[in-house]
This record gives C-alpha cells, sequence and structure tokens, in this order.
C-alpha cells in the first residue's frame, strides 16, 4: 500500500525552471493588481457620484466579477472572446481574467474606503482654493489607500494563487510549468509538493513586504 519511491532528483534539476515560472506568477499578478486598482478607482468614483449607463456600466462589473467564478471569467477571455474573432496570447488572457476580476472585488474595497473619508475633508479642501482633482488626489484618496491597504494585500495573495487557473489555457506560470515538468517525469507528488512550498514562499514574501511597507508607510 505505501510502497511509493519518492525520487526528488528531477524536480532539482528542473528546479531554476520552477523559480523563473514563479517569476513569471508574481509579474502577472504585479500586472493585474495595477490595472485592478486603477480600474477599480474609477469604477468606485462612478458608483459613488455618477448616474445613468456609466454608473449602471460599473455595477455590471463588480456585480458579474464578485458573482462569477474566477475560471468562468478567464474562459470567456481565453475562448468567449474567439467568437469576435480576439485571440489572445496566454499571458494577456490570463492578465486580462484577473484585471477584471480584481477590478471588482477593489472597487468595493475602494468605494467603502471613500465612504469612510467625511465629505468634510472634501469640502475644507475645496474651501481652500483646491480643484476636484487636487483635493482628491492630495486629500481624499491617500486615505482611502490607508484604509483598504491590508485588504490590497489579501487581493494581491489572492491574485498569486488565482493565476494557477491560468494552466487552463496553456500558460505556463508556476502551476502550468509544474504540471509540464510533472507530465513528463510523472513524479506528480514531488513535483506538485514543492511547488506549494513554493507558493507558501511568494506568498509569505509578500505579506511580509507587506508589513514592512506599511510600518514605513503609517508609523506617523
Amino acid at each position: 500500500m505505501f510502497d511509493y519511491n519518492f525520487h526528488w532528483r528531477p524536480v532539482i534539476k528542473s528546479l531554476p525552471e520552477l523559480l523563473e515560472a514563479g517569476l513569471v506568477t508574481l509579474q502577472v499578478a504585479a500586472l493585474s493588481m495595477v490595472i485592478g486598482i486603477v480600474i477599480g478607482l474609477g469604477l468606485a468614483l462612478a458608483r459613488l457620484h455618477l448616474r445613468g449607463p456609466l454608473r449602471w456600466l460599473a455595477t455590471a462589473w463588480v456585480e458579474i466579477a464578485r458573482n462569477t467564478p474566477a475560471l468562468f471569467q478567464l474562459f470567456f477571455f481565453g475562448f468567449g472572446m474567439g467568437a469576435w474573432g480576439i485571440h489572445l496570447s496566454p499571458f494577456l488572457i490570463v492578465l486580462a481574467g484577473l484585471s477584471f476580476n480584481n477590478a471588482g472585488y477593489l472597487a468595493e474595497n475602494f468605494r467603502g474606503g471613500f465612504q469612510a473619508v467625511p465629505e468634510t475633508q472634501l469640502r475644507a479642501a475645496r474651501s481652500l482654493g483646491m480643484t476636484v482633482w487636487q483635493a482628491y488626489t492630495r486629500i481624499v484618496i491617500p486615505q482611502v489607500f490607508r484604509i483598504v491597504y491590508y485588504p490590497l494585500t489579501n487581493q494581491m495573495v489572492w491574485a498569486v494563487l488565482m493565476s494557477s487557473l491560468g494552466m487552463l489555457v496553456g500558460f505556463r506560470e508556476l502551476s502550468g510549468e509544474t504540471q509540464f515538468f510533472a507530465s513528463r517525469t510523472y513524479r506528480i507528488f514531488e513535483y506538485f509538493a514543492v511547488t506549494a512550498i513554493i507558493y507558501y514562499v511568494i506568498v509569505k514574501i509578500i505579506l511580509g513586504a507587506s508589513r514592512l511597507a506599511a510600518w514605513r508607510l503609517f508609523r506617523y
């Protein structure tokens, strides 16, 4: 029953490729977060201050992103857009899917952050002669980012972990690279055990870096 023989040499031999794939995972997750933050801010402001089609579009984006499976969203960009003749590379498929999902979740985080900043601060900034743009970029948005800082960190961790779905559309990130090597060597347990450790280390690095950044940014 327990006659499985462990062979770690193939895993050790391909460890550089796995670590390089881990960097690809970090790259696509970080890019999706940057895009998600920019779009999420726009969606949050649209839901708070706009009326009509733009608000409806923002609401629809948030509802779809938050209430449908991430795999469904990934397959939409990977295969659904082919119906319109749009064919993306595996990297762009994963980037688009993660960015779409991140934007939906971050929009709600930002909306809560904006609502937590007293309106009197915006009015005070306007009374001092600031434009609406200056008041938001210099007074309101910095406070919003402080409020939603830890949810942003959690979303980054989520993006790293959910990027593993990319192997289903042929993306050679960490999970995709692991699946490739495991299928060639049939050392399934060894490869995925090492990959789990790599994911764990990546997440701990992100959390540690976020705590360090929070200490530097918010200690006063």
